[in-house]
């Protein structure tokens, strides 16, 4: 029976801690914090730094002093780059 007891009081307390709101109420409360606290704070940030980005990309493919690494031509079955390859026996 103490147990019982118990636990209702920590229900309680848990419950009085959130404002008081029961069952489907407090889920529709919660829902409409979150979803205010993302489309206020997060998503505004997210699209800021997907902005930064594109905007640094762009820049990047734009600059005309970029370093664009080339290579040479390799030479195949240890001949030359030009010309023949060696006979192989």
């Amino acid at each position: 029976m103490a147990r019982t007891t118990f636990l209702g009081t920590v229900r309680n307390g848990i419950t009085n801690l959130m404002g008081g709101v029961r069952g489907y109420q407090n889920l529709a409360a919660w829902g409409v914090a979150v979803s205010t606290a993302y489309f206020l704070w997060v998503k505004p940030e997210l699209d800021l730094k997907r902005e930064q980005e594109a905007r640094l990309a762009l820049s990047r493919e734009n600059d005309r002093y970029r370093y664009v690494e080339r290579t040479r031509p390799t030479s195949q079955d240890g001949g030359t780059t030009f010309g023949k390859a060696k006979e192989s026996s």
